[in-house]
């Protein structure tokens, strides 16, 4: 087996340290709790907004800095510092915009997400996951406009999405985006096609915060399910997919653990420790 010093664990939330319904199961928040007693830094790493993180993750031992709005923003959650930011450009605001008139868009501004009222109303009747549904109206601040209220504030934004009621919309979505400049565009979700500065992305927050701490990228471990966790577990010296994870991060593990489903991530953790 091979030994390493694991001095940081970096976690995406949501279908990989998270269950299917969006809970923190015990077995991992005790896993978590462990490493981070154990001298770990632990660091959430996720496409949500920095308001959005289950409270719950952010009061357990270890977890001091959070990865959030898909690597725009790295945040020192003792004093709400943000330590690393990447903001998208008007333009590229502007250009997401204008190439998908007729899709629903939500954004992200320091570290709050904004959607539109109608989105908040009823999520499901946009593609949203039940599971989600009260993640999703506890979290959200309702816009009347979206797209006007988006554009009032296109200088400030940490990330912008676009909600997909169904997969072909989504990998329709991704194709015309890819066509698009100045924007990092990802995806976490079946329902998202996400983006932020094109130097944002969780791989490169999470070389930011290593190299502000002095930790080598062979002393991390990083867990991920979706395309946007593969630049970060590349960057980290052991990347870990669960099982249930997109092909594109797959591809870009050196393990792969249990699915979230089955409380994956814990059971790496215990083997790390």
């Amino acid at each position: 087996m091979i030994q390493l010093t694991v001095r940081l664990i970096a976690f995406d939330l949501d279908d990989t340290a998270l269950r299917p319904d969006a809970s923190l199961a015990p077995e991992t928040a005790a896993a978590l709790e462990r490493c981070g007693r154990a001298g770990i830094l632990l660091v959430p790493a996720s496409g949500r907004a920095l308001s959005s993180l289950p409270q719950e993750l952010l009061g357990i031992c270890g977890v001091s800095y959070a990865i959030s709005s898909n690597g725009a923003a790295v945040t020192r959650l003792k004093d709400g510092e943000r330590i690393f930011e990447r903001k998208l450009s008007t333009e590229a605001v502007v250009s997401v915009l204008g190439a998908f008139p007729d899709m629903l868009p939500e954004c992200f501004i320091d570290g709050t997400p904004y959607s539109d009222e109608r989105y908040v109303a009823d999520p499901l009747s946009y593609g949203c996951s039940p599971a989600y549904v009260g993640y999703v109206q506890s979290t959200r601040t309702p816009v009347r406009d979206i797209r006007g209220f988006i554009l009032e504030n296109a200088d400030r934004l940490d990330g912008l999405d676009l909600l997909c009621p169904d997969l072909e919309t989504r990998e329709r979505c991704l194709l015309s985006a890819k066509t698009l400049s100045g924007v990092y565009v990802t995806s976490s979700s079946p329902r998202l096609v996400e983006f932020a500065a094109p130097d944002a992305g969780k791989g490169a927050a999470l070389r930011a915060l290593c190299e502000r701490l002095d930790i080598s990228p062979a002393d991390t471990v990083a867990f991920g399910n979706g395309d946007n966790d593969a630049d970060m577990l590349r960057f980290a010296g052991l990347g870990i997919a669960v099982k249930n994870a997109s092909p594109k991060c797959l591809s870009a593990a050196d393990r792969i653990c249990g699915g979230n489903f089955e409380n994956g991530v814990a059971g790496a953790l215990e083997e790390l420790l």
